[in-house]
């Protein structure tokens, strides 16, 4: 039997079907028919200070707890608003439902109040957007924008409602199945066996092999495989910054992350292996460096679920196209185990010539306060970052070892991510304890949200880095462009004022002494926010860097010279002379 019943209700009975708990958003006046049949529903509505927050929340929460997070927003500038927050899901591949509402459709296109063409502006960032005019469409539409958001390669699906599309009426039916022209998808999508084989057998010839990784493992839950995998191979593995929690960096085989900011033995270790097994990543700039000369001296294998990605930076010699957790499935079948012991001790020995490290200086440093945190959490936490400088020191000083475990931006590099996805991994993550380390000039850009994580008595923890600085911005400033801040330099906050004003706790740290009690204190807080403005040397840069442009092995704080026979790059330390040598040109 069938049941009539209005847009709204349709599409929250859609919603809950699809097993949706928490929603985030902000009412307006074309959204108020859904936001009304929400109230009358199960389903918890979290109201955000701002769209973008509702949007970040949304994609914490996917990250977190692995399920589809959605967000709702009015038309016009409360679609527009979301626009940063679908684009950032979209380049990390990250599930969510966005709901938007939309003036009737009879006005469409006559510039009707808060109208805008949220399709037209949105398609670029989305996985698939869908205008919903007839009603009778409702329940389809939205069954098939769920399937779409969590299958293949994930990403965000939007859909606009018009008004009238929601209190009209129709007969309800959920579909049962999907069937959508052009995007068909089995459950375990079919393998090419003649790649895998082809690749197990060059694993097979290898005698200097890595595995890197990226966030698709993750995606996939793939990491049980990937550990048999590297157990089997002795393969060390490295990760991307997506990637980092895929595989636990507390293993002997773990090299952490390489590219840009990533250790230095890890990017010298890749320009010397025979063999790159990339795994559901995409071979990101950031990774690469100059891509011609990324792991020049090895063959390499890629597998992922996207065939697009495969060839699209870097020329792979195996391609295996399918979800990551079946592939290795089928791979460890077929691998054997290998004798790596002289490349593992050369690994160690790069290990102990070009470690990770930092020098004291008179004031608090965030690589130290990062490592308090790591120790005090024992690592068992959801960290959530904004973008900049203390990114990239959370990703090589906090230790990750399981899976879900780091939110962050890393394709779009969006600036004010870490708090709302702070709150959103707290909904998806309950019984957990989230951070979010941050920088003064990332946080102030969501600032706002403390309201909707004060309102909600959520218990996060959040970490400030304050150098009075945009500090990345600042770093390449003194690499690259004469120390000249322009606009780089950011007013003095008091960030403890700012959350006493939202009915957080405040904690302010100026001295190493001080800090391990902060962050005790703040883990003892259980019915609010707490907020520690750690006041950190205002120019300490993060190392190692790879300059733009530059090879993955030329990293400032490493020279590399190729032997005339164009074998093996020989490293050794750069002098002062050199490193000065090392920047854009």
């Amino acid at each position: 039997m069938t049941t009539k019943l209005k847009g709204a209700q349709i599409l929250i009975e859609c919603l809950q079907r699809e097993g949706v708990e928490t929603v985030f958003g902000i009412p307006g006046g074309v959204n108020l028919p859904t936001f009304d049949a929400l109230y009358q529903s199960p389903i918890k509505v979290v109201l955000t200070a701002h769209e973008q927050g509702a949007s970040h929340m949304a994609d914490g929460y996917a990250r977190a707890s692995g399920k589809v997070g959605v967000c709702l927003a009015t038309s016009g500038p409360g679609a527009t608003n979301l626009v940063t927050g679908l684009a950032t899901a979209y380049m990390d591949s990250i599930p969510i439902v966005a709901l938007t509402g939309q003036v009737r459709t009879s006005v469409i296109g006559n510039d009707a109040f808060q109208e805008a063409d949220t399709i037209g502006i949105t398609r670029p960032v989305t996985k698939h957007s869908y205008l919903v005019k007839d009603v009778r469409d409702m329940a389809r539409v939205v069954r098939e924008a769920f399937h779409i958001a969590a299958t293949g390669r994930p990403g965000p699906v939007l859909i606009d409602l018009p008004v009238d599309s929601t209190v009209n009426e129709a007969e309800f039916e959920y579909p049962k199945q999907v069937n959508i022209r052009g995007y068909k998808l089995q459950a375990a999508p079919a393998i090419n066996m003649a790649q895998v084989r082809a690749a197990a057998e060059a694993i097979a010839k290898s005698k200097k092999p890595i595995i890197y990784v990226g966030a698709g493992v993750i995606h996939s839950g793939a990491s049980a495989e990937l550990l048999q995998l590297a157990k089997t191979l002795k393969a060390p593995v490295t990760t991307s910054l997506l990637g980092l929690g895929a595989f636990p960096e507390s293993d002997p085989l773990s090299l952490g992350m390489l590219g840009m900011h990533g250790f230095e033995y890890t990017n010298l270790a890749v320009a010397e292996c025979d063999l790159l097994i990339g795994i559901g990543a995409r071979f990101d700039d950031r990774v690469t460096g100059k891509p011609d000369e990324f792991a020049r001296h090895a063959k390499k294998i890629h597998i992922d679920v996207d065939p697009s990605s495969i060839n699209k930076t870097v020329r792979v010699d195996y391609a295996v196209v399918g979800d990551v957790r079946q592939v290795l499935i089928e791979l460890n079948k077929l691998v054997k185990g290998a004798d790596t012991s002289d490349w593992l001790k050369q690994l160690a020995e790069m290990k102990r010539q070009y470690p990770l490290t930092y020098r004291e200086k008179g004031r608090l440093l965030p690589q130290y306060i990062i490592q308090q945190i790591a120790e005090a959490t024992r690592g068992d936490a959801v960290i959530a970052t904004g973008v900049g400088q203390h990114q990239m020191w959370t990703a090589q000083y906090y230790q990750f070892n399981k899976p879900r475990s780091l939110i962050t931006s890393g394709g779009l590099g969006t600036m004010g991510f870490g708090l709302p996805a702070a709150i959103g991994a707290q909904f998806g993550r309950p019984k957990d304890v989230v951070w979010d380390i941050d920088g003064d000039g990332s946080f102030q850009m969501t600032s706002m949200e403390l309201a909707t994580a004060a309102k909600q008595r959520l218990p996060i923890k959040i970490a400030i880095m304050n150098n009075q600085f945009h500090g990345m911005v600042r770093q390449w400033q003194d690499q690259f462009y004469e120390s000249r801040y322009a606009a780089s330099e950011l007013n003095v906050v008091d960030f403890v004022k700012l959350a006493e004003a939202y009915g957080c706790v405040g904690l302010r740290v100026d001295k190493k002494e001080g800090v391990r009690p902060a962050i005790e204190q703040a883990m003892s807080v259980a019915d609010r926010p707490t907020i520690i403005d750690f006041l950190v040397e205002q120019k300490e840069n993060v190392w190692p860097m790879i300059a733009p442009g530059k090879p993955h092995f030329q990293m400032l704080g490493t020279y590399a010279m190729l032997s005339k026979d164009g074998g093996v790059p020989q490293h050794r330390r750069a002098t002062p002379d050199e490193e000065s040598k090392l920047s854009l040109g």
